[in-house]
């Protein structure tokens, strides 16, 4: 693999670029918080499942494929997911209506993902899949005196842990009853959490020792990032909204269950987006789904392939906040039309590209140096299989697909009646053929017969 590039990026937990040296040189472990699937992914969702691809990506590259575990999890048990079942599926048993739900949920999320070019993670596990790992860490965690029953739940007593709050850089007496924080008159302090919560007869729920119930969010991590990545792993990562409560109290359970110092050694955080300027909510209108981007007109008045919004995405750096416009999408899509399509082969990616992304997932940067690898391809086909490993590497390899004489006649008859529109001057259906040729994959080139001076159109099909 050549000389090992030196890796640092940004520790959400020490706020500052550190070095990162895995624990296990052959088996480097990684953790994301995945969907909670009561609906389908929303654009901002898709952020994480490509900006930890990347990352996936590029420890594989460096350490080598069969020594990287990255773990997904997905949450399958929640309040929100109980009354989409009751909404969608009334006449249903409670159990069946929520398997019906989670199961399309998950289905869609992780089509919508591969659409986006990100590989299936090492593991994906099911929140309901895992109930007995959270209990065993609730009863350690009641054993050393960091958990109480108490109104029919048991609690985490955040009074109970020293150095709580590490990550926001939340004092607890600072903080505010009621500002994200419950007031409820049965815990010992406003700021401790629900580690199960008994249910009823009408609620899911499973036997323990406090009575059949449920988990509460936080402990579900806690319990599947041990059960795959043990006591303490490499690097923990997801959105910016879950440092406070969701990954702070992952780190109080996890430390106080294990007795450890850390949970994960470095905590990584991708920003906040925005669609259009404004902050993305139904009541504002901009709300859409990855579905929705992918398969219909809901943005812009067009389908999107998701290598435009994969790249459209990378474009700015992780950790800052993105605004998720048409005008990047069309930006993205430009720049995308001027990259060949090639095969690997032997090559690796260029190591500038890899040194970007060693530098805290520089993408942008990154992505910089592979335009440039992608002039210097088109003018040099040598270079071809450079470009495409360094695509690759970004999960923005064009690829070269055979198409049969059947589709081949439909396109070009398509073609020809687009030249035909833009002869009318009928640019706008002309358009129109343009962009939905796009969003099945085929790529349109206008060009002119060096003989005749007419207009010419060449095709390839792109994914």
């Amino acid at each position: 693999m050549g000389t090992e590039p030196h890796l640092k990026f940004y520790n959400t937990l020490t706020r500052e670029k550190v070095d990162f040296k895995p624990i296990d040189r052959e088996n480097v472990r990684l953790y994301v918080c995945g969907p909670t699937v009561y609906d389908f992914a929303h654009i901002g969702n898709a952020r994480p499942a490509i900006v930890f691809d990347v990352l996936f990506r590029l420890l594989r590259q460096i350490y080598g494929e069969s020594h990287v575990t990255y773990v997904r999890n997905i949450t399958d048990v929640d309040d929100k997911i109980n009354a989409r079942a009751l909404r969608d599926h009334p006449g249903l048993p409670l159990n069946e209506a929520i398997r019906l739900v989670t199961e399309k949920t998950e289905t869609q999320y992780r089509q919508d993902a591969i659409a986006l070019g990100s590989l299936e993670p090492t593991v994906q596990p099911r929140a309901t899949e895992n109930i007995a790992q959270m209990i065993e860490i609730i009863e350690k965690l009641i054993a050393k005196g960091h958990a109480y029953q108490a109104a029919g739940e048991v609690l985490f007593d955040t009074k109970s842990m020293v150095d709580y709050g590490q990550l926001s850089k939340r004092n607890l007496d600072e903080q505010q009853a009621g500002a994200r924080v419950a007031v409820e008159e049965h815990k010992k302090s406003p700021g401790d959490f629900v580690l199960w919560k008994l249910s009823d007869e009408n609620e899911p729920g499973w036997e323990s020792p406090w009575g059949r119930g449920r988990p509460g969010w936080h402990i579900e991590c806690s319990a599947m990032s041990g059960r795959y990545l043990g006591d303490v792993f490499d690097i923990h990562g997801g959105g910016l909204d879950l440092i406070f409560p969701h990954h702070e109290n992952e780190i109080a359970q996890s430390r106080c269950a294990h007795g450890t110092d850390v949970m994960a050694n470095i905590w990584m955080h991708n920003g906040f987006l925005q669609v259009e300027g404004r902050k993305m909510s139904k009541s504002e209108g901009n709300f859409v789904t990855i579905y929705e981007l992918l398969h219909t007109e809901k943005l812009g008045g067009r389908v999107w392939p998701g290598a435009v919004l994969r790249l459209a995405m990378l474009m700015t750096h992780y950790r800052e906040p993105i605004d998720f416009s048409v005008k990047r999408l069309e930006e993205a899509e430009r720049l995308l039309a001027k990259w060949p399509a090639a095969d690997i082969g032997d090559a690796t990616p260029d190591a500038a590209i890899v040194a970007a992304l060693a530098d805290d997932l520089n993408t942008v940067a990154a992505i910089q140096a592979l335009h440039a690898l992608a002039q210097a391809a088109n003018a040099d086909p040598s270079v071809l299989p450079t470009f495409a490993a360094s695509a690759a590497l970004l999960g923005l390899l064009p690829e070269k697909v055979e198409v049969d004489d059947a589709v081949v006649a439909e396109i070009n008859r398509r073609v020809q009646a687009r030249l035909e529109l833009l002869k009318a001057k009928n640019f706008a259906e002309a358009d129109k053929i343009r962009e939905v040729l796009l969003a099945e994959g085929i790529q349109l080139k206008d060009g002119k017969d060096p003989a005749t001076g007419e207009r010419t159109t060449t095709w390839e099909v792109k994914r």
